[in-house]
């Protein structure tokens, strides 16, 4: 199977305010959820952030999502699959992420269009800890989220030749288990920094494969 990735440094709004209607058969989201110190994300001693290069965390991922954003994610995909579930009070079907974390976050919460009850996957991610130490993926983002993730998701509740959004791409996880699965994408990474890592990070995993 082949994929079509497309990834675009631009602000996901104005990307969506283009879009036709339910041009995407699934959106799989894990915008910003507004409070930093709710998810543990602060300044060390140096005056870096955990987990990223960049000293100006707060410019975007504390910014979280308006109610047009959602409007048109909705407007724009015929399902979504948007993270952080708790934070926006998003009701409906729930996918909860066990990943067996601290005390202060053993688990996180999407919000799922295509369900009603709350389907459960089981995944190792805390701290230095992964699932699969074998094969440990780098940390370039503070919120990224496993690659066997995304493909659980997208073996779970998308259909072959499912065309899938990403309004914030992040660490680029998803792209890895689209390429993989040979799912197309469009996703947008408003940071010149993630973007670039993101894209780093997919063409290296392509690299990869080619070797076998």
């Amino acid at each position: 199977m082949s994929s079509n990735i497309q990834i675009y440094n631009e602000d996901c709004l104005q990307a969506l305010k283009a879009m036709q209607d339910k041009q995407f058969d699934l959106a799989i989201v894990d915008p910003p959820y507004g409070n930093n110190d709710a998810i543990g994300l602060k300044d060390n001693a140096s005056g870096k952030k955990q987990a990223t290069l960049r000293t100006n965390y707060r410019q975007f991922e504390n910014n979280a999502p308006t109610e047009e954003y959602f409007s048109e994610l909705k407007r724009v995909s015929k399902n979504q699959i948007v993270w952080g579930a708790n934070y926006f009070g998003l009701k409906g079907g729930y996918i909860c992420w066990n990943k067996f974390g601290t005390a202060f976050g053993q688990a996180e919460l999407a919000y799922c269009s295509k369900i009603n009850s709350v389907r459960v996957f089981e995944y190792v991610w805390n701290g230095m800890l992964q699932q699969d130490m074998k094969n440990k993926e780098q940390r370039i983002h503070p919120t990224q989220k496993p690659v066997q993730l995304y493909k659980w998701l997208l073996k779970e509740f998308a259909n072959s030749g499912d065309r899938v959004l990403d309004t914030h791409l992040g660490s680029g996880s998803i792209a890895i288990a689209c390429w993989d699965m040979g799912f197309d994408l469009t996703a947008y990474e408003i940071d010149k920094e993630y973007f670039d890592a993101a894209c780093k990070r997919l063409e290296n995993h392509k690299k990869q494969l080619t070797l076998w």
